[in-house]
């Protein structure tokens, strides 16, 4: 079934867009960022929401979604000693004496959902940034405010003042502590810090876990699953980052770069911490059995920790990264929009499923079926050719996650459609970028899967 829309010149006008035919399609979003319509519906009937296709992300992770963007801050000693790997022998004595300064957060940024979402409060290096009692190896044996200082409870402090959500990254690997490789009392220490950072510190959103360890290292048996236990009782509201999740898995490199297919749909049976499948981890498994949606890493310097000698990427590099991880609808560890829960209620309040809400941006406002259907095509008509060169579309991914193929065609001035991009699958965001388009009529094709089934449609 083949349904149109058609647009009228994008400016501002009072008519709402018109519709040739009546929409029966499955659940699924598109976006022209082009376009700036003004949109009536309320004369839109209303009628119950799609069946989701499980499985589908629990409230954190939905909300952990909907940031898109995140700071991740590295500082401690190697900051001061030029080093990006320290053995964990580090003098504390490196760190300035340094004095109070004002709130580090711009007056620009209030108002604003900010997620400084993993301050790293213990690097490999086990030097703690906050005064934890499980060693002598923190900011209580620097020279810094006297050795009365906690930069993980500053960084708390304002972000609470300015509306930052605060997440954590507690490294398992330590290079300092004597219990290191002694699984009972070392696994016992890590959960003593962990619930330091979990209990003194307010709300925390992410807790930011990796399987990092050098060669030659000690062995050492992690308790993973105690410490996730640990993390769900103090802080439920977390999602918790790891290789292989088991909310957030690692999209398996350090480029900030997501696969071409990705899927939020997992097998955490199939993954391991510290040694998991590149391949499996970028592209994800349509068959699989768990939410877990990929998060994408970079530093904008060569390495994660300042060195005068290197400079930051280019801005054009960054868009490119933002490009290739936010634009292929994982989340990659800056600055963000609000998305308060006020926004949303007022979304669902005017929900409908029509196909009107392509021209919608969001995830609660989208287009859905009343039948089942595998492959469709979505028309649209400019009353006036427009010029663009980036495509975003969208899933509601409270739904689920169904679509893994989509096309986008123009038509030319000989009749024929032109194909403009291919893609595979959609999730959370996709955002396209090709050669400069100008057209009067588009053609948006996708084939989906279908709800009570895991099997792609032949």
């Amino acid at each position: 079934m083949n349904s149109k829309i058609t647009i009228p010149d994008p400016k501002p006008t009072s008519k709402s867009p018109k519709f040739t035919k009546p929409i029966s399609q499955p659940t699924f979003l598109l976006l022209l960022s082009l376009l700036s319509l003004p949109i009536s519906l309320s004369s839109q009937p209303r009628r119950p929401p799609p069946i989701p296709i499980l499985p589908i992300p629990t409230s954190p992770q939905l909300q952990w979604q909907l940031s898109e963007t995140a700071l991740f801050l590295h500082f401690g000693p190697n900051t001061f000693t030029n080093s990006e790997w320290s053995t964990g022998g580090a003098d504390p004595g490196r760190l300035p004496p340094g004095r109070p300064q004002r709130h580090p957060v711009d007056q620009r940024r209030q108002g604003e959902r900010l997620l400084a979402r993993d301050p790293h409060a213990k690097h490999h290096d086990g030097f703690c940034l906050w005064p934890s009692q499980y060693t002598n190896y923190s900011v209580r044996a620097s020279p810094w405010r006297n050795g009365n200082g906690d930069v993980v409870g500053e960084l708390a402090a304002a972000a609470e003042i300015s509306g930052v959500q605060l997440g954590v990254y507690l490294s398992p690997w330590d290079r300092h502590e004597p219990c290191y490789g002694k699984t009972q009392e070392y696994n016992e220490h890590y959960m003593g810090q962990m619930t330091e950072l979990l209990t003194r510190y307010g709300v925390i959103r992410e807790v930011w876990l990796d399987g990092a360890k050098g060669e030659g290292e000690k062995d050492m048996e992690y308790f993973f699953n105690n410490w996730f236990s640990l993390i769900r009782q103090l802080q439920p509201q977390a999602v918790i980052f790891s290789d292989a999740g088991p909310d957030v898995r690692w999209v398996g490199d350090e480029g900030g770069f997501a696969g071409t297919t990705s899927w939020s749909i997992f097998n955490r049976s199939a993954a391991k911490i510290g040694d998991t499948d590149p391949k499996y981890s970028q592209e994800g498994d349509p068959f699989g059995q768990d939410w877990v949606p990929a998060e994408c890493d970079v530093s904008i310097r060569p390495g994660w920790f300042w060195h005068a000698s290197e400079s930051p990427k280019s801005a054009q590099t960054l868009l490119d990264i933002y490009y290739k991880s936010v634009g292929q609808k994982l989340s990659l560890v800056t600055k963000l929009p609000l998305f308060g829960q006020a926004v949303q209620d007022e979304a669902l309040l005017i929900l409908s499923y029509e196909s009107v809400n392509v021209l919608e941006e969001g995830i609660y406002s989208y287009w859905a079926p009343e039948k089942n259907q595998s492959d469709w095509a979505l028309y649209l008509d400019f009353e006036n050719q427009v010029t663009f060169n980036v495509l975003q579309v969208q899933e509601p991914i409270q739904m689920g996650q169904r679509v893994f193929e989509f096309h986008l065609d123009t038509l030319n001035e000989e009749g024929q459609w032109d194909v403009v991009i291919n893609g595979t699958t959609v999730g959370y965001k996709r955002i396209l970028r090709f050669p400069t388009v100008v057209s009067d009529r588009l053609s948006y094709t996708a084939k989906c899967i279908q709800p009570f089934s895991k099997l792609f449609p032949m």
